[in-house]
């Protein structure tokens, strides 16, 4: 249930078809899949479609706003796996579950192990847009719950004079680790003028950068999925792969890829438990009927994003 024919999300949405159904075809059950498309306002119908075919599980939605849609209109749902997230306090029918590739789940892992470092102090410096304020805030909330204290926040100004003013402030006292909540440009030009200390991204907001901005990206610990940071590793051997210009897009296909491997769960009923060390990341039950996903940290050395313990 995929919104293929909306201009916005067609290519994000073809991604995730792509996928699935590779990974249905490698498990030798794609003529039990059927894909539903719909545009920017046919959910409901896409749904009611799915109904009348006697679909037992619905793989969808995957914008956060159609999701709603459907939490609010009162369908009587067949088990669904939902490929997003509402974050307003709307609730879901019974029916409805979650896998959802999130930065929320980045935030949360790089705090923990901002901790697990040792770091008592941490610094976030905050770019402007809605994506990057989701990571801030979510990284702040767990690094609070986890013990810390409020962390300073620094919104991003991306000037000559900004960047003077940000070295200075961070250097009256510096902190033991700084979250990066900005895209690969701006950490990049943001790095320079860090202190020498731990800093901390997401891979989601992330895109893969030339091979000269990748070397200013040096040290930065980045969390993302392992099927970009560890693609040789065994628990991928028996899927297929597509190369994709984008790393958004490939996160998106291994999105797609896991999204069947946990529908395939669903049978004849949703899992009491669930672990799957998957692409898009390790992947268990957990509790509000979301499957949360926990990803990999990697760092840039030499221009390269290789995994955190990897041999130097």
């Amino acid at each position: 249930m995929l919104p293929l024919d909306s201009p916005s999300f067609a290519r994000a949405a073809d991604a995730v078809r792509a996928g699935f159904l590779d990974a249905a075809e490698a498990a030798g059950q794609k003529n039990n899949s059927i894909v539903i498309a719909h545009g920017d306002d046919g959910v409901i119908q896409a749904f009611q479609e799915a109904i009348k075919r006697g679909a037992r599980v619905i793989v969808g939605p995957l914008v956060r706003d159609d999701l709603k849609t459907v939490a609010i209109s009162g369908l009587d749902l067949p088990w669904t796996l939902a490929l997003n997230q509402i974050d307003d306090g709307t609730p879901l029918p019974p029916q409805v579950f979650t896998l959802a590739l999130t930065v929320e789940s980045d935030a949360r892992f790089l705090a923990r192990r901002a901790h697990s470092d040792g770091a008592k102090t941490v610094d976030v410096i905050e770019g402007d847009s809605p994506l990057m304020k989701r990571l801030a805030t979510s990284f702040a909330q767990e690094w609070v719950h986890g013990g810390g204290s409020p962390p300073a926040d620094y919104p991003l100004d991306a000037s000559g004079d900004g960047l003077t003013n940000l070295r200075r402030s961070l250097q009256k006292a510096v902190p033991d680790a700084v979250l990066l909540a900005v895209n690969t440009q701006r950490a990049a030009l943001v790095k320079p003028f860090l202190p020498p200390v731990g800093a901390y991204a997401s891979g989601l907001v992330f895109e893969r950068p030339d091979p000269a901005l990748a070397h200013d990206l040096d040290d930065i610990r980045v969390v993302d999925i392992p099927w970009l940071v560890t693609p040789t590793a065994p628990q991928f051997a028996e899927l297929p792969r597509r190369d994709y210009p984008s790393a958004a897009l490939a996160r998106l296909y291994a999105l797609g890829l896991d999204a069947f491997r946990v529908a395939r769960a669903f049978n004849p009923d949703p899992p009491r438990r669930f672990e799957l060390d998957g692409a898009i990341g390790h992947i268990s039950l957990g509790p509000a009927q979301q499957f949360q996903r926990e990803g990999v940290l990697a760092v840039y050395r030499d221009g390269q994003l290789t995994p955190f313990d990897a041999p130097r």
